[in-house]
């Protein structure tokens, strides 16, 4: 088998196959980014590089049997005349995606995004063929992540909710982390008295289906939800984190309650963990490019839940 990887990042999609032992001939990625590349590079050697999506073409490949990706997402918006803004650079990556699906025609292929509005799901549709499926990785993941499938790879989602895991923030927690002192810094001090002050929580309807109990008050009292006041939260160890970013570094990773009183934010084991990828898979760069990457990153037991359809 010949795979095609799309924005790669740290090819996710080569864990998800080897997970399931999978054997491939050939995986060719594209990715600009160094970081990733750094990783990918140094969990999987044999990959292919083939830099900007844009320089690539089919004809210049073997015949390619699986082609996967997840455009960037930022630029799916509304322009002033109430038409998808697809002239956004970033949106213009998801048209490369479409490109080299007709050039290399695979026998199956996967394009992963956000969740979004339905003009924009419709013309994705329309020109893939295929309606997306929507899986939070909340099924697998100790993390709420919802995110849209279009493939047509043919696999049992209702399998996903029939075999729940129920994992909580505590089932990730990496003993290492919880251990070390809490930092005494001013910002530490500061963010402390401001959650205190503010009494921010998590609203019943914003974690609705997540059990409610997706985070915890410092103080009791109303939530306030605007602004980078979810940069504010502190969550129970007995729900589930909120979907991993990429924004990595300072104080906006996830996070959890350490003692009644302080706060720590996720470490970037337990957020490998939380996108079900190995263990210090993203060793060997700066803790804030791994909090990126994996952000960037897919939930891998997602992904390798829906490969276990290419054996049908």
């Amino acid at each position: 088998m010949n795979i095609l990887s799309l924005f790669d990042g740290m090819s996710c999609g080569q864990i998800a196959l080897n997970r399931l032992g999978i054997e491939y001939e050939n995986y060719y990625a594209s990715e600009i980014d160094k970081y990733a590349i750094q990783i990918t590079k140094k969990n999987y050697p044999g990959t292919i590089h083939l830099g900007d999506v844009k320089d690539i073409k089919g004809e210049d490949l073997p015949k390619i049997d699986l082609l996967i990706g997840g455009s960037p997402c930022q630029g799916f918006s509304f322009a002033q005349n109430n038409r998808l803004n697809f002239e956004d650079p970033r949106s213009k990556l998801f048209f490369e995606f479409v490109r080299l699906l007709k050039e290399c025609e695979p026998r199956h292929f996967l394009l992963e995004n956000v969740v979004m509005n339905q003009q924009c799901q419709d013309v994705i549709s329309d020109l893939l063929g295929v309606k997306p499926i929507k899986i939070n990785s909340a099924l697998v993941s100790a993390q709420n992540r919802n995110r849209l499938y279009w493939t047509n790879i043919p696999f049992d989602v209702e399998e996903l909710y029939q075999n729940d895991k129920m994992l909580t923030i505590a089932d990730i927690i990496d003993p290492e982390a919880d251990s070390a002192p809490v930092p005494q810094n001013e910002r530490n001090k500061r963010h402390l008295r401001e959650l205190t002050q503010k009494s921010l929580c998590c609203t019943a309807t914003m974690w609705k289906g997540a059990g409610n109990n997706g985070c915890t008050l410092i103080e009791v009292g109303k939530a306030n939800v605007n602004g980078h006041d979810i940069l504010k939260r502190v969550y129970a160890r007995e729900g589930k984190s909120p979907t991993i970013n990429t924004c990595g570094g300072g104080n906006r990773e996830p996070k959890v309650i350490h003692t009644p009183n302080t706060w720590r934010k996720l470490s970037v084991l337990e957020c490998e963990r939380l996108q079900t990828v190995p263990d210090n898979y993203t060793e060997g760069v700066s803790n804030t490019q791994r909090y990126k990457m994996i952000g960037n990153g897919w939930t891998v037991d997602v992904i390798a839940h829906i490969f276990k359809g290419l054996y049908q």
